[in-house]
């Protein structure tokens, strides 16, 4: 391998690593040793690839949105072009494809908020991108309805963001359909009036 791949396959390696610590135990629980260790690097490797936990949980996080919205993305795309339909295949596969994976919906639903100040910036690029898709996907709204665009946007984001976190949470979590059918109603009823 040459120098370059090698970097590349060890940050893949602690990417994978911190997919599965920062899920369980948790970021604040997660020390670089044990990152390398999972991942079985050296400490020193670790540095060359990135220069902390908090760079490191930046590429884990924006991976893990990357993948929601293209899957989100690629639903949404194989439904005929109705805002309800659209409303219907977004919600259902970003609720489905989170799901999918613990994991997953509790990095981007909770550890990025423990992981305090340093992730931010990485959070807030992602409920920006949230945000765009809905609204290019709900661009065809009533013009007395585009003057709050942004807010309902952001408003539908954090709803789902707390039936996820409830989800993750919960000893006896609700069935993933009901996350759903939850999530569309309140899409519904804020988009398609």
């Amino acid at each position: 391998m040459s120098p370059e791949e090698r970097l590349a396959e060890r940050r893949e390696r602690l990417i994978a690593a911190a997919y599965v610590l920062y899920s369980d135990p948790g970021f604040p629980e997660t020390t670089i040793e044990r990152l390398c260790a999972r991942a079985r690097i050296s400490n020193r490797a670790f540095y060359e690839c990135f220069s902390g936990r908090e760079e490191l949980m930046q590429a884990l996080h924006a991976r893990c949105i990357q993948e929601t919205l293209e899957s989100m993305y690629k639903a949404i795309d194989q439904v005929p072009d109705t805002l309800a339909d659209r409303v219907e295949a977004g919600v259902t596969e970003y609720i489905r494809f989170v799901t999918e994976d613990r994991r997953r919906a509790r990095i981007l639903h909770m550890e990025v908020r423990r992981a305090g100040d340093c992730l931010i910036t990485s959070r807030q690029l992602g409920v920006a991108g949230f945000v765009d898709a809905i609204k290019a996907n709900v661009a065809d709204l009533p013009e007395a309805t585009k003057a709050n665009q942004h807010l309902l946007a952001l408003g539908m984001i954090g709803a789902v963001q707390e039936l996820l976190i409830e989800w993750v949470l919960s000893d006896d979590p609700p069935p993933v359909e009901s996350l759903i059918s939850t999530a569309t109603h309140i899409f519904r009823r804020s988009f398609v009036t």
